[in-house]
């Protein structure tokens, strides 16, 4: 049985607030160990994260989910181009398939919006 075409948007904004939690929880690994970050923080790091914490929060709750998402699309390209492709070129390979999904992910949500279960939806029916 299909998914209704009527769902789109609930399901958009399901991908929101999965993805975003799944952001945040690199943002809270880094800044407060849970689940303790394997490394030790350098200043790219700390940008990283703060960008994690504040921008996933944003996405979870789907505030300015267009500039937000469009900012987190860029930094996970970069983080993959930094990060993962020195380690070779197929994503399965060199730990980058989180990076490239979350970047094309946040590239949809910047392009797609929040989706009705979202704050933006709730701020312009106001």
């Amino acid at each position: 049985m299909p998914i209704p075409a009527t769902w789109s948007s609930q399901l958009l904004s399901i991908l929101r607030i999965v993805a975003g939690l799944g952001f945040l929880q690199h943002g809270v690994s880094k800044f407060f160990g849970i689940p303790p970050f394997p490394a030790p923080l350098n200043p790219l790091l700390y940008v990283a994260g703060g960008l994690e914490l504040v921008g996933g929060t944003l996405i979870v709750i789907g505030l300015f989910t267009r500039p937000v998402a469009f900012v987190l699309s860029g930094m996970m390209a970069i983080a993959y181009f930094m990060a993962h492709l020195p380690q070779g070129f197929f994503p399965a390979a060199n730990g980058g398939e989180a990076a490239m999904l979350y970047c094309f992910i946040f590239l949809y949500l910047a392009a797609a919006g929040g989706g009705a279960w979202s704050a933006d939806a709730a701020r312009t029916k106001a």
